[in-house]
């Protein structure tokens, strides 16, 4: 832009790209106020920022305009075969007082990102900030995943006609493995097109056999005509790798997961599960409940707000080179 310099993210701007993210921060929560407030604080943002900074391989740049920082961009790579050869601009990963900035930073960022091989790109972007988005798009980032919160509910959930949800048994757990592997099955299929690999059904159970009895999580099935056909989650949202601390409101319970069989769908199971833990999480004593989707999932993208959660950050992709 006009009157901007743009050069590398150096250490000695850590302070200055803190304030920013403050700012940016304390502008967010007044459209998603159950996020934490210690964010905007400057010496809590800056530590985050600081953190991200010292992720191995970390780089970014700056926008400078008349001595002072107006942006600020920061990503790095995430050691998992998953998201392929990537780089990660994280919830506390950029900030600008000026949107436009943002394609600026990126153009010499992405320079030194595409040299280094890292053509899978993520950036979590606040979902409220339209103008922001609209900077990313041009990009040519789309939406991938949705992070959502919301408040606890008013009142008990009530399951639909002949569905039963209860807490899951032990003599379960073969169901539960197959409806571990339901979910990425679905995501491999269009229109989402993962190429997350589908576990096997073995795994899954090994995975259930071990871990079934683990105090953190809460598990729920859905039951028709004495049938399980669908199971759900929860747990505390620090578990979540996928929330960043600043994305996190404190003190959240989480929807971490929830299924249902193809040949059950239209039922009302999903949305009865997705309640069994909001409920869960009011009984648990959290103070709220956050959970996320794939925006191209056409099931979860159109159930879970639904039941009230809102957008609170997107995840944004793009494949560089393809």
């Amino acid at each position: 832009m006009p009157g901007a310099r743009i050069r590398p993210f150096r250490a000695d701007d850590i302070p200055a790209a803190g304030a920013l993210l403050a700012a940016r921060h304390r502008a967010h929560r007044l459209s998603c106020p159950l996020l934490s407030p210690r964010y905007e604080d400057e010496s809590a943002a800056t530590a985050e920022l600081a953190a991200a900074f010292a992720q191995p391989g970390a780089s970014g740049a700056v926008a400078a305009q008349g001595g002072n920082i107006a942006g600020f961009l920061l990503g790095a790579p995430k050691a998992s075969p998953v998201w392929g050869s990537n780089v990660w601009i994280d919830a506390a990963g950029h900030a600008v007082a000026e949107p436009e900035l943002v394609r600026d930073m990126y153009g010499l960022a992405a320079a030194r990102w595409v040299q280094e091989s890292w053509r899978a790109q993520y950036v979590l972007v606040p979902a409220s900030d339209d103008n922001l988005l609209r900077a990313w798009y041009r990009l040519g980032f789309g939406q991938q995943q949705a992070h959502a919160l919301r408040g606890l509910p008013d009142n008990a959930p009530v399951a639909p006609p002949k569905v039963v949800i209860r807490h899951a048994r032990r003599s379960d757990l073969p169901m539960l493995a197959r409806l571990e592997v339901e979910l990425p099955r679905q995501h491999s299929l269009a229109p989402t097109f993962s190429a997350s690999p589908v576990p096997s059904y073995a795994e899954c159970l090994a995975g259930w056999e071990e871990d079934f009895d683990d105090p953190a999580y809460t598990t729920f099935v859905a039951e028709f005509e004495g049938a399980v056909i669908g199971s759900s989650i929860g747990c505390p949202l620090e578990v979540s790798s996928s929330h960043p601390p600043i994305a996190r409101p404190d003190h959240a319970g989480f929807l971490a997961f929830a299924a249902v069989f193809p040949h059950a769908r239209g039922l009302g199971a999903g949305r009865a599960l997705g309640e069994a833990v909001i409920a869960w999480t009011a009984q648990a004593g959290y103070d709220c409940v956050a959970t996320d989707w794939r925006v191209t999932n056409l099931l979860s993208s159109r159930t879970w707000p639904r039941l009230g959660f809102e957008e609170s950050f997107l995840r944004l992709h793009r494949l560089v080179g393809y």
